[in-house]
């Protein structure tokens, strides 16, 4: 066996394209194993030779091996409808490109830890965060920042409370000092009851905003009319209510979203009103480019299971939109042909 090169008694050796230091008189069963891998499960080549599947556990790494190490997959590149592959379906908002689709809130939540827990399994890039008051009492209390890291996820600031334009553009001006940010939620409400949006205060702090270079994400009732004065005044995203804010009735008005969808040249996220899994995937089946949730999944009687299953549910309602389901008849269609009966 050649003597390593390292003074540490390791080898160097390039696994699929990658460096790596490895002890010497490794197998590659070894090897295989310590990646991760079941060595009777994958296919490798070393240095530009296949290596019987029976033998690996024989052969030793060298000092300067390449090895390639492969095993199979469903169907090639995961392709679905259009040709696009799964794991390409990104959407855009104001230029700017995420993999998931479900973007969850940080409220109700028993402490931030549960918080975070849920945010990572539910596999969102983007969460909601209120702008309110510093605890100057208790400047070392902990803070959603210890938990949440706003370099890794994007923290979407909200004006959840207000219910006057006014104080919508104060909160949001204050946001952007405080981070930096111009990709914001902008929510104006009516009245406290019902926690419907105010369309007239919405669209008259979505201009202001829009003229200050905020990029507002808006919170709106689902009315295709408002949706596209909304957009026309400067909203990068329209977000119709699915029910009011809280309720769990899922989408009460399936016509209304989809109408929206087919005519905005922005993204539409559903946001309020989800309840469950099956209210996520109706709204990405009927076209959304995401949804936004919080209290179906910090009341839930777990929350970090939900979480999960909510990212279940967008991604397999993204995949059925995609697909296109079939088209619903009046009467029974065999699935088998009836030619032929014995």
């Amino acid at each position: 066996m050649p003597t390593p090169i390292h003074s540490d008694g390791t080898i160097s050796i390039t696994v699929n394209g990658e460096h790596k230091r490895v002890p010497a008189g490794l197998s590659i069963a070894d090897l295989a194993s310590q990646l991760g891998l079941v060595p009777e499960k994958v296919a490798v080549e070393r240095n530009l030779e296949v290596v019987p599947r029976s033998t690996i556990a024989q052969v030793c790494l060298e000092d300067g091996d390449e090895l390639e190490i492969v095993h199979f997959v469903g169907g090639g590149d995961h392709r679905v409808a259009g040709g696009a592959s799964i794991d390409e379906d990104r959407w855009t908002v104001a230029g700017r490109s995420f993999r998931s689709r479900l973007i969850v809130g940080t409220g109700k939540y028993k402490d931030f830890a549960q918080n975070a827990a849920a945010l990572e399994a539910s596999g969102a890039e983007i969460v909601t965060v209120a702008v309110r008051r510093v605890n100057v009492s208790d400047p070392n209390a902990p803070m959603l920042t210890d938990y949440i890291d706003p370099k890794k996820i994007t923290y979407l600031p909200n004006t959840a409370g207000c219910f006057n334009a006014e104080d919508a553009i104060r909160t949001l001006r204050l946001a952007r000092e405080a981070g930096g940010w111009d990709l914001v939620k902008l929510e104006v409400l009516g009245e406290a009851r019902t926690l419907y949006p105010d369309m007239v205060e919405t669209l008259r702090a979505t201009e202001v905003l829009a003229q200050e270079g905020f990029l507002p994400m808006v919170y709106c009732v689902d009315d295709p009319i408002a949706a596209k004065r909304l957009e026309d005044v400067g909203a990068v995203a329209i977000m119709p209510l699915g029910a009011p804010i809280g309720s769990g009735l899922g989408i009460q008005n399936q016509v209304t979203i989809r109408l929206i969808v087919e005519g905005a040249k922005v993204p539409v996220i559903v946001d309020a009103g989800v309840g469950t899994a099956s209210d996520a995937a109706l709204a990405m089946e009927l076209g959304s480019h995401g949804v936004l949730m919080n209290t179906a999944i910090a009341e839930a009687k777990d929350p970090v299971m939900m979480a999960a299953a909510m990212k279940a549910a967008v991604e397999s309602g993204r995949l059925a939109y995609r697909a296109g389901r079939m088209g619903k008849r009046r009467y029974a269609d065999p699935s088998s042909p009836l030619a032929g009966l014995i």
